[in-house]
C-alpha cells in the first residue's frame, strides 16, 4: 500500500493497517497569511513559532471517522518528535479501530476563548509506530513532558503502563491551520510538499 506521499508499508500488520514509516517534516513548509480570516496589521508567525507551540501544548483533541462515516472526537496528550505529533490509545478504543480503517485525521489545541490565544490544526495521516528503539524515545519525551504518571515501558511494539498496553501513532503534518485570537486576529496555512 503505497500513499504516494514517500512512505512505505513495512510486512507487519497492526490495527488493521500495515505500519508504516513515517518522514519526518524537515524544512520550511509553505505559509501563507489568509486576507479573508486576517486583521490587516497581522503577519503569518514562522514555522517555528508554530512548532513550539505544538511542542508545549499539554491537551489536544483527536477527530477520526466511524467506518459508518460518524466523526468521533476525543481529548488526548501527545508529543511533537522528529516532526511528527505522537499520541497513544488501546488498541481496543474506538479512535485505534476508526485509524484501521482510515488513517486520516485532525489533531487540534489551543484556547477556549475567542479573543486571546493560538489555536492549531494539524491535517495528516496517523502511521503506528512499532519499532522498539524508537518508542523508547518517545516513552522518555512523554514522561519528560507530562511527569511519572506518564511512565511507560515498552514491550513488543507496544507502550506498557499497569496492566495494559497502547498502540502509538506518528501524524505528520500534511497542513496546518493557526488562527490567532485577539488583535490582531489572524488565519495561516502552513502546507506541506
Amino acid at each position: 500500500m503505497s500513499s504516494g506521499s514517500g512512505r512505505g508499508p513495512k510486512e507487519e500488520r497492526t490495527c488493521g493497517r500495515p505500519t508504516e514509516e513515517v518522514l519526518p517534516v524537515h524544512g520550511i513548509p509553505e505559509t501563507r497569511l489568509d486576507p479573508r480570516y486576517s486583521d490587516p496589521a497581522a503577519t503569518a508567525p514562522p514555522w517555528s513559532e508554530a512548532e513550539r507551540r505544538l511542542a508545549e501544548a499539554e491537551l489536544f483533541w483527536i477527530s477520526t471517522v466511524r467506518p459508518d462515516g460518524r466523526p468521533h472526537v476525543t481529548p488526548l496528550p501527545a508529543v511533537w518528535s522528529d516532526g511528527a505529533l505522537h499520541f497513544c490509545t488501546g488498541p481496543d478504543e474506538r479512535k485505534a479501530r476508526n485509524l484501521a480503517a482510515n488513517p486520516h485525521v485532525v489533531l487540534t489545541t489551543g484556547t477556549n476563548t475567542w479573543d486571546r490565544g493560538y489555536d492549531l490544526v494539524v491535517e495528516g495521516e496517523a502511521v503506528r509506530v512499532a519499532d522498539d528503539a524508537r518508542l523508547h524515545a518517545l516513552a522518555a519525551a512523554w514522561e519528560a513532558k507530562y511527569g511519572a504518571f506518564w511512565h511507560f515501558e515498552v514491550r513488543d511494539g507496544h507502550f506498557h503502563h499497569g496492566p495494559g498496553h497502547a498502540v502509538v501513532f506518528a501524524v505528520a503534518p500534511v497542513t496546518v491551520f493557526g488562527f490567532g485570537k485577539g488583535e490582531p486576529f489572524s488565519q495561516t496555512r502552513w502546507r506541506f510538499a
